[in-house]
């Protein structure tokens, strides 16, 4: 099993988990070409996708997925609520899937767990992806944490985890004060530090990678998240990756 990023950020967000003849793609907030792009920067081409995974229907994570999936016959998967959000962008699409989440399913090689989060769209999930021997954590896009989410991301082997903004950055930034509350709110993005201190409540003796995603270009930087997530696991900063916006990361094996 591996996984590697497409890139991650407010401007797009897309994320490869393989296991034997199964790809999976989690959300697409990129243009055709763009896509295209990237993935042939990991060797793939958009035939090799299985299916495509949405967290939620903003549109940095699904803006891509109509025209990709359209025009490759992927088949889209999301929640129930997801999909009657975004019913408009996947009108036409052949192979559409709803998913209750707060049941496991599978796809191919890969077992799909969903983690219903708090954060303001319809019905958003993060994922555990695992292949019988190993599990990926993949958690964005949420406001707050919960007993439910650190439950399910314990004893994980690897973790891709928001790191959405410093405190201080965002409250010095000159963002219009309803958006600083909305991002720091509870339907928000996890802070550094809320983000530290999810990994000090759940089993982290499996880890073997832990990357930091969503990074805001403007109310963070890669040291700080980096410097957060090692003072929580007691690592050294460089174990630690970040997704990137332009590049997102490499394959990563488990």
């Amino acid at each position: 099993m591996r996984f590697s990023s497409l890139g991650s950020g407010s401007e797009g967000n897309g994320l490869v988990v393989e296991s034997g003849g199964t790809r999976v793609l989690i959300d697409c907030g990129f243009g055709l070409r763009d896509t295209a792009s990237r993935l042939a920067r990991l060797g793939l081409e958009p035939r090799a996708l299985t299916a495509i995974l949405v967290t939620h229907e903003h549109a940095d994570h699904v803006g891509g997925v109509p025209a990709f999936a359209g025009r490759h016959g992927i088949a889209v998967w999301g929640s129930f609520g997801t999909l009657a959000a975004a019913a408009h962008r996947f009108d036409g699409l052949d192979r559409v899937c709803g998913f209750d989440s707060h049941v496991a399913f599978a796809i191919g090689d890969l077992e799909i767990t969903p983690i219903p989060v708090p954060h303001d769209a319809r019905e958003p999930t993060q994922f555990v992806l695992g292949d019988g021997a190993v599990r990926l954590g993949v958690l964005t896009d949420l406001g707050v944490s919960t007993p439910h989410v650190e439950a399910t991301l314990s004893g994980c082997d690897a973790l891709v985890l928001e790191t959405n903004h410093c405190l201080d950055l965002l409250a010095g930034s000159d963002y219009p004060y309803p958006l600083k509350q909305r991002i720091a709110g509870r339907l928000g993005h996890l802070d550094n530090g809320s983000s530290a201190a999810l990994l000090g409540r759940i089993d982290t003796s499996r880890l073997k990678h832990v990357v930091a995603a969503h990074l805001s270009q403007q109310n963070n930087t890669p040291a700080k998240a980096r410097s957060a997530l090692a003072e929580a696991l007691g690592c050294t900063e460089d174990w630690i990756g970040i997704a990137d916006q332009a590049e997102g990361f490499g394959w990563r094996d488990l």
